[in-house]
């Protein structure tokens, strides 16, 4: 028999069926749940989550995907758009499988390249996006996003940010006496 992956067998499945497994360490920060739920909003489930299937209990336990299922329990518009279902890719495995499946779905999810990353930045605000709609659409706080301008070097990235004016030198024969300091 041909193998098949089983994401040609994506399947709607009523939340309610769903249950979360109880050995994965994976954590997601509040700020990338946030996230999570503005891509869901933005772009719906475009990835199933993965499952195992208990017939006898006509269970489905999460081998990855948790925080994708966490997202639609938590946000009752995600929940109504989606009229309770999400979309479920079953793998057949024993326990031992499973658990190593659900570290691998973990760790290959990779990091982000800063340089990369700046220059997606930089592009957004060459297209005219505010730094309030880079943080909103991409996660990031004001701070993150004005250490990624500062990695590209270009000055425009700042042509709209207000700046004091910074301490002058003096000249050497305007050094003041020691006392004068205030």
């Amino acid at each position: 028999m041909e193998y098949k992956s089983p994401a040609y067998e994506v399947k709607a499945v009523p939340i309610e069926k769903i249950q979360a497994n109880t050995y994965n360490p994976n954590k997601v920060a509040p700020p990338e749940m946030r996230l999570l739920y503005e891509s869901i909003k933005a772009d719906g489930y475009t990835m199933p989550i993965v499952c195992y299937y208990v017939k006898e209990e006509d269970a489905y336990i999460i081998v990855d995907g948790f925080h994708r299922y966490q997202v639609m329990l938590e946000h009752k518009d995600i929940y109504d758009r989606e009229k309770g279902m999400m979309p479920v890719s079953v793998i057949d495995k024993p326990i031992d499988q499973r658990m190593a499946s659900t570290i691998r779905h973990n760790r290959a999810r990779g990091s982000h390249d800063v340089d990369l990353m700046s220059n997606i930045v930089k592009e957004l605000h060459e297209l005219g996006r505010s730094d309030a709609w880079i943080s909103k659409h991409l996660g990031m706080d004001k701070d993150e996003i004005l250490r990624l301008k500062q990695i590209t070097g270009l000055a425009a990235l700042f042509k709209d940010v207000g700046f004091g004016r910074a301490w002058q030198p003096m000249e050497e024969e305007e050094v003041l006496p020691d006392d004068s300091f205030i």
